[in-house]
């Protein structure tokens, strides 16, 4: 598979004030993370909320600025030039975890759809009524000619957020970033979302970049993984190779994390133990060493990324494998 999207060194620092604004503490919600996307690949990006997987689809699109790093689609550098910057929000469309705000309530579902060929002048009315209809139907949400005319407050849940995903189909983009996409629906359809999603991410060759806190899911969709923690890219590789011999504890607690529909699971020994966080600086050193039962004394340097095999890395001083 040829790489379509690179990211490199990417760096996303925001100040906040306290509460009386008599101090300023900086976050590093993204702290010089790089990976890449292939054509018609999944890319799992994995981790807690706080970890930045959102802030870095947002880096992606420019709708915030980097602080430093590179972005490249399809070999060209993405900059605030306005022709690089309609190449990649064209080609790049976004699925948002709440399919309740991410459209507006007073458009139609046929204007909803509609709006980014209006936006980017592709076709006439006739044109653009066409191509609605053509991924109304895409999505399975029938009969296509009806739903155009309704308004979301009409539409159930699970329906609206396949409203969104006609949305991003529209322009037959060559990247999906989905953030959650199924996190807010009933358990009951997420199969059926994700299997929708998977169906036509094959059907078009489509990448994903697919963000989750949920390894089950992720483990369903993906083909490749990349854990974050607070910033930092801890481990990266195949999926199956990263989530079945995880080289870093904080992938060995996310695996933990996994509810199994299995009544043994209740009384399963779990293979590590996150410790509550110490009081120190969580950007010195290893940022996970407040947390991981298995610190050591070198832990208070950063580790980088080290080769376990193939394609599979992760960021850890602890002996591989002596956690397992």
């Amino acid at each position: 598979m040829n790489e379509i999207l690179r990211v490199e060194h990417l760096k996303k620092y925001f100040t906040k004030k306290g509460i009386f604004r008599t101090k300023s503490v900086t976050v590093r919600a993204i702290d010089d993370v790089s990976f890449s996307l292939k054509k018609g690949e999944v890319f799992v990006l994995a981790g807690e909320s706080g970890s930045g997987k959102s802030t870095i689809v947002k880096l992606i699109l420019k709708s915030i600025q980097l602080d430093s790093g590179k972005i490249f689609f399809e070999g060209t550098e993405i900059d605030d030039n306005k022709e690089n910057l309609a190449k990649i929000r064209m080609n790049c469309q976004m699925i948002h975890q709440d399919p309740y705000d991410s459209i507006n309530p007073r458009m139609k579902v046929g204007d909803i759809i509609s709006e980014p060929l209006e936006i980017h002048k592709i076709g006439n009315k006739q044109d653009r009524i066409k191509r609605v209809i053509e991924v109304l139907r895409e999505v399975k949400l029938e009969p296509a000619e009806e739903i155009v005319k309704r308004y979301p407050h009409m539409l159930s849940g699970g329906q609206r957020q396949r409203v969104v995903l006609a949305r991003a189909l529209a322009l037959k983009p060559k990247v999906i970033l989905a953030d959650e996409p199924v996190s807010m629906l009933d358990v009951s359809i997420r199969a059926e979302m994700l299997e929708l999603m998977q169906e036509l991410q094959k059907k078009y060759n489509i990448s994903f970049i697919y963000i989750t806190h949920d390894l089950a899911t992720a483990r369903y969709f993906g083909q490749r993984i990349g854990i974050l923690y607070k910033g930092k890219m801890v481990e990266i590789g195949p999926i199956n190779q990263v989530l079945e011999n995880p080289s870093h504890p904080y992938t060995q607690a996310l695996m933990d994390a996994i509810s199994e529909p299995d009544p043994d699971n209740l009384h399963r020994e779990r293979k590590i133990r996150i410790n509550e966080p110490l009081d120190i600086d969580v950007y010195e050193g290893c940022r996970f060493r407040a947390r991981c039962p298995y610190a050591i004394e070198k832990c208070v340097e950063e580790p980088k990324l080290e080769k376990i095999n193939e394609e599979h890395y992760a960021a850890c001083f602890v002996k591989l494998g002596s956690f397992h």
